[in-house]
């Protein structure tokens, strides 16, 4: 393999770095011990946290030894937000959603190869240490007028929020976990987003000070989507990893509907494939955009990997079928009610007209536009085309005995659901 430091700047993963060629000379000399943080302040990882998972599986596939930190202290904390005061969760939920991260995380790394990973908590080392010692042991190596200084922290305290102790002192437990795992496993790289370089810093600094030693730390660019929308939003909302908060379907569908100026970015960042496969799917986008080769390639890998390939299999099987390329009537009802949670749908107690399902839905503006379309060859309901616009739907014609999907022309889709009265 390529040098990994080559390897993370081709695929523009470092922002920031503490040392660039010390870095590059301590893979070399490897394996190196890193770790990167996973705060429990949600049931699920998100978008943002993927980028990191992957950063560290190819560090990991490089040669090294990752420590995925589930953070059972830290994420009863929580890192400061830029405009407010964090919700502290009870830690009886914390210890929950720590476990559901800790399954999360180890299905993106190898936990039984040569450079076997471990995952870590760092509840482990700080619930049975008192005030008194943190102060004595840990806050003494800290400078207060650094501590305001980080970007996170400046930003709070020239709001109106202001910030609690709680929060201000985040950075005094992060740097402690990377001490904690220097001391106990000799790491030496922490990773994670540039937006944490302060906190990832405060590490470096607090080794510095406490063992006399020299580490690094590696930061990550966030990624912002061509159109200025954030990276891992969609109008629906944050999309997780966990696919009871974010269906395989709408994964998928994140990764097929993105932007083709962003497809060379995400291709480089998420997709493990060579470099000339990427650039090939590069070319592709720019020359060939129509094909959307780029965004069907990160979506099949994305969603294999995320989920795994018979969730994949599931979600093209739908995906093909809602636009008349396979068998509606095939689709298990929990992968047909993640693709019409994606479309334009309504709900109706009763059944009747076709034109007028057409209305309620949103397809056609009026019964008389709905009838046009049935006249012009346009209407289809679960992919068959109906001729009669005098149709009438009823329950035998339900997918599941709860869905129609209806279809105007080639492209434009929505759905019908049935509920009690």
């Amino acid at each position: 393999m390529t040098d990994i430091v080559d390897e993370l700047k081709w695929r523009g993963l470092i922002a920031l770095s503490t040392d660039e060629d010390a870095l590059r000379k301590a893979f070399a000399d490897g394996p190196v011990t890193f770790y990167c943080g996973f705060d429990p302040t949600a049931p699920s990882l998100h978008m943002g946290n993927l980028v990191q998972l992957l950063t560290m599986r190819r560090i990991q596939e490089a040669g090294n030894f990752p420590l995925p930190l589930v953070g059972g202290a830290t994420g009863l904390i929580g890192d400061p937000r830029p405009t407010s005061e964090r919700t502290l969760n009870d830690p009886e939920v914390v210890a929950e959603w720590v476990q559901k991260l800790r399954r999360q995380v180890e299905k993106f790394l190898d936990f039984e190869g040569p450079y076997a990973a471990r995952v870590v908590n760092n509840l482990d080392w700080t619930s049975g240490l008192s005030a008194i010692s943190l102060l004595r042991d840990v806050g003494k190596h800290f400078r207060v007028n650094n501590m305001i200084a980080k970007e996170a922290v400046a930003r709070r305290l020239n709001s109106e929020a202001g910030i609690s102790y709680t929060e201000f002192s985040y950075q005094v437990l992060q740097g402690m976990d990377y001490l904690e795992l220097f001391r106990r496993y000799h790491c030496t790289l922490q990773t994670g987003g540039s937006d944490q370089w302060g906190n990832l810093t405060a590490g470096t600094d607090l080794i510095r000070k406490a063992e006399g030693q020299s580490v690094h730390a590696l930061g990550t660019p966030l990624i912002v989507k061509a159109d200025g929308t954030k990276f891992g939003k969609t109008e629906t909302g944050t999309v997780w990893l966990d696919a009871e908060l974010t269906s395989p379907y709408a994964f998928y569908q994140f990764w097929l509907n993105a932007d083709d100026r962003d497809v060379p970015n995400f291709l480089r960042i998420f997709s493990f494939k060579s470099r000339e496969e990427i650039e090939e799917l590069e070319r592709l986008t720019v020359e060939e955009p129509f094909k959307r080769a780029g965004q069907r390639a990160l979506a099949e890998e994305l969603t294999a990997l995320v989920h795994g390939q018979e969730q994949l299999d599931r979600v093209v099987a739908a995906s093909k079928a809602l636009f008349g390329q396979g068998d509606l009537g095939g689709l298990d009802e929990q992968t047909l009610a993640a693709a019409v949670a994606e479309l334009p749908y309504a709900k109706v107690d009763q059944l009747g007209e076709l034109v007028d399902l057409f209305v309620a839905s949103g397809l056609s503006a009026s019964r008389s536009a709905a009838r046009r379309t049935v006249n012009e060859g346009g209407a289809y309901v679960n992919n068959e085309k109906v001729s009669d616009e005098a149709a009438v739907v009823t329950a035998s014609d339900l997918l599941h005995g709860r869905w129609l999907l209806l279809r105007r022309g080639k492209r434009n889709l929505a759905a019908i659901e049935l509920v009690a009265n």
